[in-house]
């Protein structure tokens, strides 16, 4: 018997994607409630404004309450998602979005910061960095650790091969890859913990009206990387050719919100 936080079978990754794919509708139902909320923005309204602001906070929640669940039985597979793109994989950092990117996003969105708030958001910036940082360090000291091959073919190789099995029983594991399972579902709890704080924080700096703006940014950043991978499967179904002009879309798009 394998023991718990062990991987899953099969149709653990498919009740995931599922749950992603109906995640990403209701992200694209926030981002026409968001922009409806800004074009149509009255003070005496903020009591809804507030209670958008915090839906939209909470359907992030439930993303990353849902994904610890999968990183528990298959950390490997979220770290390197089969759900996701090579072009969507590139642009991963610890199996998600730089936290960091929020600040980006901020820059680019709000343009009527004041003072106090710019120098909150900087002091907040630095923080994130600093952990940031630590992570990427705990993250170099893990592969170290075990004496892992490159962690990207060591994740697609068992984020795959550990799903497979005849009748879908769970494959056994060498004591060092158990080791690393471990310690990777530690520090992608530890990286989704500072994605969530670091987002929530800045909401807490910016008003009501500024927490649209950013919020969103966020939400199309989020369905614009959908269609995005959505052109490359089209693209790898259809016509090789294509992948020039996706590529650069991608770059493009993402480009603008480097750190």
């Amino acid at each position: 018997m394998a023991p718990p936080g062990s991987f899953g079978n099969n149709i653990t990754v498919d009740s995931f994607e599922a749950f992603l794919q109906g995640w990403l509708l209701r992200q694209e139902q926030f981002l026409n409630e968001l922009i409806i909320a800004q074009n149509t923005y009255d003070e005496s309204q903020e009591g809804i404004i507030k209670n958008l602001i915090s839906g939209v906070l909470a359907h992030y929640q439930e993303y990353f309450e849902e994904k610890s669940r999968m990183s528990h039985r298959n950390v490997f597979n979220v770290f390197s998602p089969a759900w996701f793109t090579p072009l969507e994989k590139s642009n991963l950092w610890i199996a998600g979005f730089k936290p960091g990117l929020a600040f980006s996003l901020v820059m680019n969105s709000v343009d009527d910061l004041s003072q106090n708030q710019v120098e909150k958001i900087n002091r907040l910036k630095f923080e994130t960095r600093v952990q940031e940082k630590n992570l990427m360090d705990e993250l170099a000291k893990i592969q170290e650790s075990v004496a892992a091959p490159p962690f990207m073919g060591l994740a697609q190789q068992f984020g795959a091969e550990l799903l497979r099995g005849d009748g879908g029983e769970i494959r056994e594991v060498d004591e060092n890859i158990e080791i690393l399972r471990s310690a990777l579902e530690d520090v992608i709890m530890d990286a989704d913990r500072l994605r969530t704080t670091t987002a929530e924080r800045v909401v807490g700096i910016l008003n009501p009206f500024q927490s649209l703006k950013f919020l969103t940014a966020a939400a199309q950043l989020t369905v614009e990387n959908k269609n995005v991978g959505n052109a490359e499967r089209s693209r790898e179904a259809t016509n090789a050719n294509f992948s020039w002009s996706v590529d650069f879309q991608f770059t493009f798009f993402w480009g603008n919100f480097e750190d």
